[in-house]
């Protein structure tokens, strides 16, 4: 299986190949500068500047692309057009790194993780951004796409504890209560899906175990 990793040098990015990597996967960074992954083949473009022809050979593309300043939020929504543009109509699976604001809290999917109280106010516009390229991609039957949120706790630098619950479209709390994932344990999650390829044009999510 042939994987490739955009935007692998970022911190999801590079834990991602680390796991695909580990398990013996054909693995590609696809990166802007250096490489600083444990990729051994590397592709060296912007993901504007991506061409059909650059992923064609590709089994799976996974897309780690993140944006957090007010200036960059809208590519979100443009950086995954431009991905769904070139792969579409192929066999090439898409997998996203989503987010968690998006995640309905009520079983009528009608109230999100983002419109509660507690959700902190620096963190909204990022979140709409982020609802707003998913609510596009959705959109999108001629991509096999499948967007994975983690949970609302995304911890950088939590450990990698093996043990996840995979969930779907609404927010998942393990047994603790708690709605929390490392992005060592997304990882795992995030490789999983693309040797499965279980969900496609769907939302999942993961959590910790307790």
């Amino acid at each position: 299986m042939k994987i490739a990793v955009i935007c692998a040098n970022g911190k999801a990015g590079k834990l991602i190949v680390k796991e695909a990597v580990s398990r013996g996967l054909d693995v590609t960074a696809v990166v802007r500068g250096e490489n600083a992954t444990e990729a051994k083949e590397v592709l060296k473009k912007d993901l504007f500047d991506l061409t059909a022809d650059d992923l064609k050979e590709f089994d799976v593309v996974i897309d780690a692309f993140g944006a957090w300043t007010e200036e960059t939020l809208p590519l979100h929504s443009t950086s995954l057009k431009h991905l769904c543009d070139i792969l579409s109509g192929t066999d090439t699976r898409l997998l996203i790194v989503g987010g968690a604001g998006s995640l309905y809290v009520n079983p009528e999917h009608t109230v999100c993780v983002a419109d509660g109280p507690d959700f902190p106010d620096a963190f909204k516009p990022l979140a709409s951004a982020m609802a707003k390229a998913l609510s596009e991609l959705r959109e999108r039957k001629d991509v096999k796409w499948t967007y994975i949120s983690p949970a609302g706790d995304f911890q950088a630098e939590g450990e990698r504890t093996g043990k996840y619950i995979l969930g779907g479209e609404e927010l998942t709390l393990n047994s603790k209560g708690e709605s929390i994932i490392s992005y060592a344990d997304y990882a795992i999650a995030m490789v999983d899906e693309a040797v499965n390829g279980n969900h496609i044009q769907k939302r999942i999510s993961v959590v910790r175990e307790a």
